[in-house]
């Protein structure tokens, strides 16, 4: 049946439909029915065909302070959907197109976004309080009370539909399953790009690891793809090691097996003076001063892609004298628009393993159950159908 077939009767009226909302911290998702209105300017109505969920969706839905959390709010940042209306000033998209939402925002008109050092979009991007890109605290949906809920980080995919602004959406190709390109909303996309973008991992190349979730295997995937030689996962969980040779990684380090040494002492032993470049993909700040001191003298690199903002970190000063070289990655440096369309040709072409990242999947309203695979460890990613049956 197709997918559109029903839209036109909706088109500039609010939908009724089913969403997941997390009304407390630390609580259960509650399945509800919301309506969800139409898009403004510059907005796209979509229908969501399947999402997943990351660590940043369960980190959020614990969260009871700060000044990013709200309540009630539907989260979700990793989906894919298919343009069921579209607001006014909406170029390139239209009813029926296969899309992707993406919480890092691309204007394409900034000087950022318009230079090729980085993905940064200064338009946009720094500001990740609002519920709609350029409305504010204005937000497309209600519950059944006619109470406003809140938007998260401009996606809220654990919704049947959303409303996203176009600087926050990627035209993709139906050629590639809905389950593979979702992988592309988030996780699997930062991996990858920190070692395509900001590392720019060379061939031949020694690489190192720490945290093998679906970032850090996608990591993994990047260098692999890039041709390293050797590629090295650091995990405290050895059914990681498994999975990790999957994406090419060669040898495996679990910091409990390693006595009175340090990680970076194993790692110099073995690739005869450190990696060339490592990656801290866990969001612990010991750790990325121990990815630091594990690459090589004068030329090793850094890339951070976890992140505690509440804790500072601690380097060797004497190491950066010395010429080795630290920063930061989100979303891998990848411009949505321009890039993610790369990573889905890849896929097409069978060179991108995107098949080994999905371990589960479950009906949309069995969401809470993801929540628990995830945070037991059991997950790296669960798609969740809106309408499977």
């Amino acid at each position: 049946m197709d997918k559109t077939s029903s839209f036109s009767s909706q088109e500039g009226k609010p939908i009724r439909c089913k969403a997941a909302i997390c009304r407390k911290a630390g609580e259960a998702l509650v399945i509800e029915e919301i309506q969800v209105y139409p898009p403004e300017a510059f907005e796209v109505r979509i229908k969501i065909l399947c999402t997943t969920l990351c660590h940043t969706d369960l980190s959020f839905s614990k969260y009871d302070s700060g000044p990013l959390v709200k309540f009630p709010r539907i989260l979700g940042h990793e989906a894919v959907g298919v343009v069921e209306s579209i607001g006014e000033h909406v170029d390139g998209y239209k009813r029926g197109d296969i899309v992707l939402p993406v919480f890092h925002p691309q204007c394409e008109e900034c000087r950022d976004c318009k230079s090729s050092k980085g993905n940064w979009c200064t338009r946009f991007a720094e500001d990740l309080v609002s519920n709609t890109r350029r409305y504010g605290t204005a937000s497309r949906f209600k519950d059944s009370m006619g109470e406003d809920i809140h938007h998260f980080f401009f996606v809220s995919s654990f919704s049947e539909y959303t409303v996203v602004d176009i600087a926050h959406l990627v035209k993709i190709t139906p050629e590639i399953p809905v389950d593979r390109a979702v992988l592309l909303s988030c996780g699997v996309s930062t991996g990858i790009g920190a070692a395509w973008k900001t590392a720019d991992v060379e061939e031949g190349s020694t690489v190192a690891v720490f945290g093998l979730g679906a970032v850090g295997l996608a990591v993994g995937e990047g260098a692999r793809l890039r041709g390293a030689a050797q590629i090295i996962g650091i995990d405290i969980n050895p059914d990681k090691f498994v999975l990790g040779k999957k994406f090419g990684f060669t040898d495996f380090i679990n910091p409990t097996m390693c006595g009175d040494k340090k990680i970076s002492e194993v790692i110099k032993e073995i690739t005869g003076g450190g990696v060339d470049y490592s990656f801290e993909c866990v969001g612990i700040t010991s750790v990325l001063s121990e990815a630091f001191t594990s690459t090589r003298t004068g030329t090793g690199k850094t890339v951070a892609l976890g992140i505690n903002p509440a804790a500072p970190t601690e380097l060797d000063s004497f190491g950066l004298f010395r010429g080795k070289h630290i920063c930061g990655s989100l979303f891998g440096g990848m411009k949505p628009k321009l890039d993610i369309p790369i990573l889905v040709d890849r896929y097409l072409k069978k060179e991108l393993n995107l098949d080994s990242f999905i371990t589960h999947e479950l009906k949309f309203e069995d969401i809470n159950k993801a929540f628990d695979l995830l945070e037991e460890g059991k997950s790296l990613r669960c798609i969740l159908w809106m309408d499977k049956k």
